[in-house]
């Protein structure tokens, strides 16, 4: 059993996830700005690639960056040994043969740590490990100089969030790209309707609601021989310290949509949510449904709705309301701008579209390689923080304010990560964890 810190040796979580200031804004695409030698790579040089977390997304992001010539996977590293085997297994029946899976015993990194010893190996890093975790991997590799894919969220916190954000302006120093998997940002349908919204087809946004209804996602029975940390980490997914509950995981990215389409973040949030079906104690102490209220500076109102429940009304998509008009997205390719009358103004069959989630890997090489900079880093907070807002709005039923959710100092995530720890919630007698309760639990 490790009895390691998951942070940089000697220095705790609280030490570099000091409080920062988040204006509103958009991201930032910093075009041909002046690379430094040591962030840029020549069309021939081999880039080196390690993957820190390799469940299904860590496995397919490494698949995507062997997808692109001169990249080589030199290290890999995860929480579990049979997790990283099994992506190793799965990216050699692919890419064996091209030699640029090239990973040998001494560079397969498994525990809490290892992580920075992965990330020294490489010039660029893919960070898909479960949320959580995310803020001290990204600090160690912006630290070690590293390019970055990370996956959203950027962090399951509001100190999280600030941890990123004092990491981020460390990127833009060293001249770093960075690409987060808010891939409806490098999705085509998205790009050619947002383009059209800021040159005002549809007029001042006013209104919009957003969507990720579906049945859920996979459970991992608990094992006899599993301590309780082990089946945490193995069903991250439903422990909000590691995931960040549906709200924040997935429904990230149609929030991400609203904020980039208004060009705002939201000024307040208030809303509902709990758990009606998804109750057995193999779902932790999420919830299973959630409807935020998002209240925009500039007067936009997005009503936002998740759910995990099956044989309900599924849907993951975007639809806003304008002065003049109205637009409908969704991940399907899909995108549909009319008029006030109903008229098509503008009409996206996106089956030939490229994948968003290749494409954000290829442009990710490519600036690299050519000297821009891709720096996803402020939106990918932002909108990270977003979600935290609306998850503290539905745990607490209050209302919250973009400035109250930036100055949390509920910290979820515990300083301290090992084998032999406590995690931060327990079940009791009978093996229910503990839900958060409207009206009585503080905004979290």
């Amino acid at each position: 059993m490790e009895n390691k810190t998951w942070i940089n040796k000697g220095l705790s979580r609280r030490d570099f996830m000091k409080k920062t200031t988040l204006a509103a804004g958009g991201g930032l695409f910093l075009g041909g700005l002046p690379v430094g030698a040591s962030a840029y790579a020549g069309a021939s040089e081999t880039l080196k690639v390690a993957v820190i977390g390799c469940g299904g997304r860590g496995t397919g992001a490494a698949n995507q960056v062997l997808n692109v010539e001169g990249t080589k996977v030199v290290a890999l590293h995860d929480a579990f040994r049979d997790r990283l085997d099994q992506c190793y297994n799965s990216l050699a029946q692919r890419h064996a043969e091209s030699g640029r899976l090239d990973v040998p015993e001494e560079n397969k990194f498994v525990g809490f740590n290892g992580y920075e010893e992965a990330i020294a190996l490489a010039d660029v890093v893919i960070l898909t490990a479960p949320p959580g975790f995310r803020p001290a991997h990204f600090e160690s590799a912006v630290r070690q100089g590293k390019h970055i894919f990370a996956e959203k969220p950027m962090a399951t916190d509001a100190p999280g969030v600030r941890s990123i954000l004092d990491s981020a302006r460390m990127a833009k120093e060293k001249n770093l790209n960075v690409v987060i998997g808010l891939q409806r940002r490098y999705q085509r349908n998205y790009l050619e309707t947002v383009k059209r919204i800021h040159d005002g087809a549809i007029g001042d946004i006013v209104a919009g609601q957003i969507y990720w209804n579906d049945g859920g996602v996979w459970v991992r029975e608990r094992q006899p021989e599993w301590s309780e940390i082990e089946y945490q980490m193995r069903n991250w997914y439903y422990f909000t310290w590691i995931c960040g509950d549906n709200i924040l995981e997935q429904h990230i990215h149609n929030i991400d949509v609203a904020n980039w389409f208004i060009e705002e973040y939201p000024a307040t949030a208030q809303g509902m949510g709990g758990r009606e079906v998804r109750t057995g104690k193999e779902h932790g102490h999420i919830f299973d449904h959630h409807f935020v209220e998002f209240t925009y500076p500039g007067g936009a109102v997005i009503a936002s709705q998740c759910r995990h429940i099956p044989n309900t009304f599924s849907r993951v998509a975007e639809q806003f309301q304008g002065t003049t008009g109205r637009v409908n997205t969704d991940a399907g390719n899909n995108a549909l701008i009319r008029d006030l009358h109903g008229v098509i103004r503008y009409d996206h069959d996106g089956r030939e579209d490229p994948n968003p989630y290749q494409q954000e890997i290829d442009d990710l090489f490519a600036a690299i390689r050519s000297g821009n900079r891709i720096d996803d880093s402020d939106f990918g907070a932002k909108s990270t923080l977003a979600a935290i807002m609306g998850r503290m709005a539905t745990y607490s039923g209050q209302m919250i304010t973009w400035e109250q959710a930036l100055n949390s100092d509920a910290q979820i995530v515990p300083d301290y990560v090992g084998w032999d720890m406590e995690p931060p919630i327990l079940p009791d007698e009978n093996g229910y964890y503990p839900v958060p309760i409207p009206g009585v639990s503080i905004p979290h």
